[in-house]
Order: structure tokens, then sequence, then C-alpha cells
């Protein structure tokens, strides 16, 4: 039976952080992914620049250059598996975690394929993004509705509904509009959020303003059917049909708040905030952290790369002065692991 030092689960940018500084204390790790590594990254839409710059969202010490100083999806996606590369991360790809079951002295890791894994110290950052928010409406499992929006070309000469105002909605409207998609935005609140990325915003604006998108403020949908989508508007009760192609209900993603309560960690009822120390980020079980925007439960705006990150050196530290490791250099540089192995799962 291998025990490791360090489970992490979750392979995005938090989670690799997290497996560089297991590596860089001397400390055995694995990290399982769901699905292939930067999951999350990798389902972003095709043509998307980061809001934070490229130095700001560098993990392990590595530089990120970029010709505009912001990163593209792309980049980031090539970015994070050369440094997965270098650090020489063990990793365990398209393996799903359902469940920690916590022993006497260990942590079992138990995946959806029956497989179990073994660590003294498990370490959970798995972002948010696996996990839209439902608006449990009829229609909502059409297929052409989905929760992702990926790129403009398919929905030329369309008439697409997107219901959402914030980030992912603005974005998507100003892409499929300049692609010839016939766009209407509906929104629950009566502007557009103000975290919508600043030189967005004005864009935005101004394409309402000249009637080349549609917006219908303080309204919700209601109920989808095969080319219309039936709104509500929240103030006057009026009921309206606008034709719609394809819907996109871009209102935001949750954490995976189920593998949490499997896991025995104790949750806040409303904001599914999980009880943590925040001075080492372990939970109520012992052995078994959080790094990233999983700590934050509903308010996913609070925690994202930049600063979720920083969470791996308190949580490795913490866990390092546990197990007596300490940091481990070579020729003035932190020394990577000593082998490279990534695991694709096949059952």
């Amino acid at each position: 039976m291998e025990i490791v030092d360090v489970l992490i689960v979750g392979g995005g940018p938090c989670g690799l952080a997290c497996a560089i500084e297991a590596a860089q204390h001397n400390l055995s790790h694995i990290v399982l992914e769901k699905g292939s590594i930067t999951e999350s990254i990798r389902k972003y839409p095709s043509r998307m620049r980061f809001f934070s710059t490229a130095e700001n969202i560098e993990i392990g010490g590595i530089p990120f250059p970029t010709a505009t100083g912001k990163a593209s999806r792309d980049e980031a996606l090539q970015y994070y598996r050369k440094v997965a590369a270098y650090f020489k991360l063990n990793l365990r790809l398209f393996t799903e975690v359902t469940r920690i079951e916590k022993t006497e002295d260990l942590l079992e890791v138990h995946t959806k394929g029956g497989q179990v894994f073994y660590a003294r110290n498990v370490v959970i950052s798995t972002g948010y993004f696996d996990f839209p928010r439902i608006l449990n409406i009829p229609g909502e499992p059409l297929p052409h509705v989905s929760h992702y929006y990926d790129e403009p070309f398919k929905y030329a000469f369309s008439k697409v509904v997107i219901v959402g105002g914030g980030n992912s909605a603005v974005e998507a409207a100003l892409e499929l509009y300049r692609n010839d998609a016939d766009v209407t935005i509906v929104h629950k609140f009566e502007d557009f959020t103000p975290a919508v990325k600043y030189w967005l915003t004005p864009d935005i604006k101004n394409r309402v303003k000249e009637g080349k998108i549609k917006v219908h403020f303080n309204t919700e949908a209601k109920a989808i059917e095969p080319g219309r989508v039936t709104v509500e508007n929240n103030q006057t009760g009026e009921r309206k049909d606008l034709p719609a192609d394809f819907v996109f209900l871009l209102v935001g993603y949750l954490p995976d708040s189920r593998l949490l309560a499997n896991s025995g960690i104790t949750l806040t009822k409303d904001t599914l905030i999980p009880t943590y120390d925040p001075q080492t980020y372990e939970t109520n079980v012992k052995g078994l952290y959080l790094a990233g925007t999983v700590i934050a439960g509903i308010y996913t705006e609070k925690v994202f790369i930049e600063n979720g990150k920083l969470h791996a050196h308190t949580i490795i530290e913490d866990i390092a002065a546990k197990s007596g490791k300490k940091l481990v250099r070579e020729n003035g540089r932190t020394k990577p692991d000593d082998q490279f192995k990534v695991v694709v799962n096949d059952g």
C-alpha cells in the first residue's frame, strides 16, 4: 500500500501550486484530477483573456512571458503544462474523487472508478467551474441550452439569448455580436455586474445604446422551449417570449460542496463556506486542507488564481512542520522532485 505525504485533489493552478510546494519540501505527493490538467481553463471560451496580468498567475516561481501582459486561454494551458513537466509533478488524470475518509492515522481517498489512495494529508483544490448554478426552470436541460460558452462561429446568423450580467455573459455577448449573432441579454438586476472587466463595460453599454445588443434588466428567465425563452420582469410581473435558437445560462458557478460534505467537512448552510483554520487552511477534519476558491463557498468572486495560489505555501509549510521536513534546495534554486509521472485512468 503506497502512502503519500500529500494528496492533492484538483489539477488546476492552485492544486499544481500545492504539488510544487510539496515537491520543494521533499514531501511525496500525487495529484488526482477528474479531467485533463487545468481542466477548468481548458473549458474557458476559446478566445478568453485573463483579467489578471500573467505575472500574477505564475506558479512555482516560473516566469510567464506574454506579448500583451494578459494571458490568453491557450497561453495559460501551455504555461501550466510546461510548469507541471518542469517540476516533474506526479499527476493521475481523469480520476474523479468522490469522498475522503479519515482513519486513525491516514486519509483514504476514494474515486469514482473504485480506486483507493492513501495519504497522510489531503488538499482539496477543486475550484468551482465544473459546477454551474442551476436555475431549475423548465427546459433547462434542452440540447440548445448550455451553462458554458465556447466560441462564436457556430452561432453566426442565429438568435442567441444570454442569461446573466457578469463577465462571462458580457464577453460572450460582445463576441457573438461581432460574429453576426442576434444577441439578447436577460439579467435579473438593474445593471451589469460592477465587477465586469473595466475595458468591457463601456463596450457593452455602447453596443446596448446603439441597439446592436438588446438587454432586458430586472428580468428573469422562467421557461425555455425550442425557439423561445419566456421571461418575466421582476418589477412589473410582465411576461414575454424572446426568440432563441440558442440559450446560454451564464449565471455563475459553485464549488463542489458534495465532495466536501462527503469528506466530513462542516459547511455553513446558506453560504456553503467550509470550516477551516484561516492560519493553516486545515479543516475540521485533521489532515484535510482546502486551497483556492473552494474555501469561499458561494462567494467565488473572492478567491481566484492570483490569491488562491498563495494558499499552497501556507498549507505545505504547516504539513512540513508537522512532519519535520525542510525545503530542499540545489544550487540556490528549489530542487524539483525526481520523477515525472502522468497516469491516465482507463477505468
